[in-house]
Protein backbone atom coordinates (compact mmCIF):
# COMPACT_ATOMS: atom_id res chain seq x y z
CA UNK A 1 0.00 0.00 0.00
CA UNK A 2 1.41 3.57 -1.25
CA UNK A 3 -0.17 6.61 -0.30
CA UNK A 4 2.21 8.91 -2.14
CA UNK A 5 0.22 12.01 -2.98
CA UNK A 6 -2.03 11.27 -0.64
CA UNK A 7 -3.83 13.86 2.07
CA UNK A 8 -5.27 12.36 5.29
CA UNK A 9 -7.00 14.13 8.16
CA UNK A 10 -7.15 11.74 11.22
CA UNK A 11 -8.69 13.12 14.21
CA UNK A 12 -7.88 12.84 18.18
CA UNK A 13 -4.44 11.60 16.29
CA UNK A 14 -2.33 12.51 18.96
CA UNK A 15 -2.74 9.23 21.00
CA UNK A 16 -4.28 5.40 20.94
CA UNK A 17 -5.75 4.28 18.11
CA UNK A 18 -5.87 7.91 16.45
CA UNK A 19 -1.97 8.60 17.08
CA UNK A 20 -1.32 4.79 15.44
CA UNK A 21 -3.12 5.47 12.54
CA UNK A 22 -1.68 8.48 11.31
CA UNK A 23 1.48 7.03 12.37
CA UNK A 24 1.13 4.10 9.60
CA UNK A 25 -0.57 6.15 7.31
CA UNK A 26 2.92 8.71 6.98
CA UNK A 27 5.11 5.30 6.89
CA UNK A 28 3.14 4.95 4.08
CA UNK A 29 3.45 8.42 2.65
CA UNK A 30 0.58 9.98 3.36
CA UNK A 31 0.56 13.51 3.94
CA UNK A 32 -0.44 13.62 7.57
CA UNK A 33 -2.94 16.05 9.38
CA UNK A 34 -4.12 15.31 13.28
CA UNK A 35 -6.16 17.18 15.47
CA UNK A 36 -5.12 17.25 19.46
CA UNK A 37 -7.07 19.20 22.31
CA UNK A 38 -3.98 19.73 24.09
CA UNK A 39 -0.57 18.54 23.13
CA UNK A 40 2.44 20.89 22.08
CA UNK A 41 2.17 21.15 17.81
CA UNK A 42 6.32 20.12 18.66
CA UNK A 43 6.30 16.93 19.63
CA UNK A 44 4.25 15.43 16.10
CA UNK A 45 7.24 16.65 13.68
CA UNK A 46 5.66 14.35 11.17
CA UNK A 47 2.37 15.40 10.99
CA UNK A 48 0.16 19.25 10.28
CA UNK A 49 -0.98 19.41 13.61
CA UNK A 50 -4.51 21.24 14.52
CA UNK A 51 -5.34 22.53 18.27
CA UNK A 52 -9.11 21.72 18.53
CA UNK A 53 -11.80 21.41 21.23
CA UNK A 54 -14.64 19.75 19.21
CA UNK A 55 -16.95 20.73 22.38
CA UNK A 56 -16.71 24.54 21.92
CA UNK A 57 -18.25 26.03 18.55
CA UNK A 58 -16.06 28.34 18.20
CA UNK A 59 -12.61 26.44 18.54
CA UNK A 60 -14.53 23.77 15.44
CA UNK A 61 -15.72 26.89 13.39
CA UNK A 62 -12.21 27.58 12.82
CA UNK A 63 -11.37 24.29 12.03
CA UNK A 64 -13.92 23.55 9.74
CA UNK A 65 -13.03 26.94 7.90
CA UNK A 66 -9.72 25.23 7.35
CA UNK A 67 -11.22 21.86 6.35
CA UNK A 68 -12.45 23.04 3.30
CA UNK A 69 -9.31 24.36 1.52
CA UNK A 70 -7.14 21.75 2.21
CA UNK A 71 -8.78 19.28 0.45
CA UNK A 72 -8.34 16.05 1.65
CA UNK A 73 -8.44 12.36 -0.12
CA UNK A 74 -9.10 10.18 3.59
CA UNK A 75 -10.69 11.40 6.81
CA UNK A 76 -10.64 9.40 10.00
CA UNK A 77 -13.08 10.43 12.70
CA UNK A 78 -11.87 9.08 15.12
CA UNK A 79 -11.59 11.84 18.16
CA UNK A 80 -13.85 10.71 21.00
CA UNK A 81 -14.73 10.98 24.92
CA UNK A 82 -16.36 8.83 27.61
CA UNK A 83 -18.32 9.80 30.81
CA UNK A 84 -19.32 6.61 32.72
CA UNK A 85 -21.94 7.13 34.79
CA UNK A 86 -25.01 5.76 35.82
CA UNK A 87 -28.77 6.87 34.30
CA UNK A 88 -29.78 8.63 37.08
CA UNK A 89 -26.18 10.66 37.26
CA UNK A 90 -25.72 11.47 33.45
CA UNK A 91 -26.38 14.90 33.58
CA UNK A 92 -27.53 16.86 30.41
CA UNK A 93 -23.78 18.93 29.94
CA UNK A 94 -21.98 15.45 29.68
CA UNK A 95 -24.85 13.70 27.03
CA UNK A 96 -24.35 17.40 24.95
CA UNK A 97 -20.53 16.94 25.21
CA UNK A 98 -20.23 13.43 24.35
CA UNK A 99 -22.20 13.81 21.15
CA UNK A 100 -21.03 16.74 20.39
CA UNK A 101 -17.18 15.00 20.05
CA UNK A 102 -18.17 11.75 18.96
CA UNK A 103 -21.33 12.46 16.75
CA UNK A 104 -21.61 16.11 15.51
CA UNK A 105 -18.43 16.65 14.72
CA UNK A 106 -17.65 13.96 12.42
CA UNK A 107 -21.14 14.87 10.69
CA UNK A 108 -20.20 18.43 10.30
CA UNK A 109 -15.56 17.42 8.90
CA UNK A 110 -17.82 15.15 7.02
CA UNK A 111 -19.55 17.71 5.14
CA UNK A 112 -16.17 19.80 5.32
CA UNK A 113 -14.29 17.20 3.21
CA UNK A 114 -16.64 15.49 0.74
CA UNK A 115 -16.83 18.70 -1.71
CA UNK A 116 -13.37 18.01 -2.54
CA UNK A 117 -13.52 14.53 -2.57
CA UNK A 118 -17.00 14.76 -4.74
CA UNK A 119 -14.96 17.51 -7.29
CA UNK A 120 -12.13 14.60 -7.47
CA UNK A 121 -14.67 11.57 -7.69
CA UNK A 122 -12.47 9.55 -5.34
CA UNK A 123 -12.21 9.75 -1.30
CA UNK A 124 -12.35 6.90 1.66
CA UNK A 125 -14.07 7.73 5.24
CA UNK A 126 -13.46 5.84 8.33
CA UNK A 127 -15.53 6.63 11.46
CA UNK A 128 -14.61 5.08 14.72
CA UNK A 129 -17.44 3.49 16.28
CA UNK A 130 -16.88 1.03 19.18
CA UNK A 131 -18.08 -2.12 20.02
CA UNK A 132 -20.54 -0.12 22.26
CA UNK A 133 -22.31 0.96 19.25
CA UNK A 134 -23.23 -2.40 18.54
CA UNK A 135 -23.90 -3.97 22.24
CA UNK A 136 -23.76 -2.14 25.25
CA UNK A 137 -23.60 -2.06 28.71
CA UNK A 138 -24.16 -0.32 32.23
CA UNK A 139 -23.02 3.62 32.64
CA UNK A 140 -22.58 3.82 29.11
CA UNK A 141 -25.85 5.19 28.33
CA UNK A 142 -24.08 8.50 26.35
CA UNK A 143 -21.12 6.84 24.84
CA UNK A 144 -23.43 4.29 23.79
CA UNK A 145 -25.61 6.24 22.32
CA UNK A 146 -23.35 7.86 20.33
CA UNK A 147 -21.41 4.90 18.73
CA UNK A 148 -24.62 3.83 17.82
CA UNK A 149 -25.24 6.91 15.98
CA UNK A 150 -21.63 6.78 14.49
CA UNK A 151 -23.00 3.98 12.65
CA UNK A 152 -26.37 5.36 11.14
CA UNK A 153 -23.96 8.25 9.99
CA UNK A 154 -21.72 5.60 8.25
CA UNK A 155 -24.57 4.08 6.38
CA UNK A 156 -26.74 7.26 5.59
CA UNK A 157 -23.14 8.74 4.22
CA UNK A 158 -22.44 5.84 2.22
CA UNK A 159 -25.52 5.42 0.72
CA UNK A 160 -25.32 9.16 -0.74
CA UNK A 161 -21.39 9.53 -1.60
CA UNK A 162 -21.23 5.97 -3.48
CA UNK A 163 -21.69 7.27 -6.59
CA UNK A 164 -19.10 9.76 -6.47
CA UNK A 165 -16.63 7.53 -5.71
CA UNK A 166 -16.86 7.78 -2.42
CA UNK A 167 -16.74 4.87 0.20
CA UNK A 168 -17.68 5.25 3.97
CA UNK A 169 -17.25 2.73 6.71
CA UNK A 170 -16.84 2.45 9.97
CA UNK A 171 -14.67 0.41 12.72
CA UNK A 172 -15.39 -0.67 15.74
CA UNK A 173 -12.36 -1.65 17.94
CA UNK A 174 -13.21 -3.45 21.31
CA UNK A 175 -10.88 -3.44 23.88
CA UNK A 176 -7.53 -2.06 22.98
CA UNK A 177 -4.74 -1.33 25.12
CA UNK A 178 -3.99 2.30 24.83
CA UNK A 179 -2.27 4.63 27.29
CA UNK A 180 -5.96 5.28 28.82
CA UNK A 181 -6.59 2.11 29.45
CA UNK A 182 -3.50 1.28 31.39
CA UNK A 183 -4.18 4.68 33.21
CA UNK A 184 -8.07 3.69 34.29
CA UNK A 185 -7.57 0.01 34.89
CA UNK A 186 -5.77 -2.12 37.01
CA UNK A 187 -3.50 -4.89 35.98
CA UNK A 188 -6.24 -7.10 37.57
CA UNK A 189 -8.34 -5.48 36.16
CA UNK A 190 -6.89 -6.02 32.55
CA UNK A 191 -6.24 -9.55 33.13
CA UNK A 192 -9.56 -10.36 33.85
CA UNK A 193 -11.08 -9.05 30.66
CA UNK A 194 -8.69 -10.32 28.47
CA UNK A 195 -9.97 -14.07 30.20
CA UNK A 196 -13.31 -12.62 28.19
CA UNK A 197 -11.57 -11.93 24.85
CA UNK A 198 -11.62 -15.32 22.65
CA UNK A 199 -8.18 -14.09 21.43
CA UNK A 200 -6.95 -13.83 25.08
CA UNK A 201 -5.41 -10.25 24.77
CA UNK A 202 -6.49 -6.96 24.27
CA UNK A 203 -5.89 -5.25 20.66
CA UNK A 204 -2.56 -3.31 19.95
CA UNK A 205 -3.59 0.36 18.44
CA UNK A 206 -1.74 -0.65 15.51
CA UNK A 207 -3.79 -3.44 14.56
CA UNK A 208 -6.61 -1.18 14.86
CA UNK A 209 -5.02 0.87 12.28
CA UNK A 210 -4.11 -1.95 9.87
CA UNK A 211 -7.87 -2.46 9.69
CA UNK A 212 -8.41 1.36 8.94
CA UNK A 213 -5.25 1.62 6.18
CA UNK A 214 -6.92 -1.18 4.19
CA UNK A 215 -10.16 0.42 4.40
CA UNK A 216 -8.84 3.79 2.90
CA UNK A 217 -6.25 2.03 0.22
CA UNK A 218 -6.68 0.77 -3.51
CA UNK A 219 -7.38 -2.38 -2.04
CA UNK A 220 -10.45 -1.47 -1.17
CA UNK A 221 -12.53 -0.38 -4.19
CA UNK A 222 -15.65 -1.33 -3.52
CA UNK A 223 -16.42 -2.00 0.32
CA UNK A 224 -18.63 0.77 1.81
CA UNK A 225 -21.08 0.86 4.55
CA UNK A 226 -20.05 -1.30 6.63
CA UNK A 227 -19.10 -1.95 10.42
CA UNK A 228 -15.66 -3.68 10.99
CA UNK A 229 -16.07 -5.23 14.39
CA UNK A 230 -11.90 -5.51 15.24
CA UNK A 231 -12.58 -6.90 19.15
CA UNK A 232 -10.97 -10.21 19.01
CA UNK A 233 -14.09 -12.02 19.11
CA UNK A 234 -15.71 -10.56 22.37
CA UNK A 235 -18.98 -9.92 21.23
CA UNK A 236 -19.93 -12.99 19.81
CA UNK A 237 -19.06 -15.14 23.17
Amino acid sequence: MNFTGKKVLVTGGSKGIGFATAEAFYLLGAEVHITTTTKNKSEFKNFKVYKVDFEKEESIKNFLSLVGEEGYDICVNNAGINIINKIEKTNLEDWENILKVNLTAPFRIIQAVTPYMIKNKSGKIVNISSIWGIISKEKRLPYSSSKFGIRGLTLACAAELAKDNILVNSVLPGFTLTELTKKILTSEEMSDIEKKIPAGRMADPKEIAQIVVFLCSEMNSYISGQDIVVDGGFINV
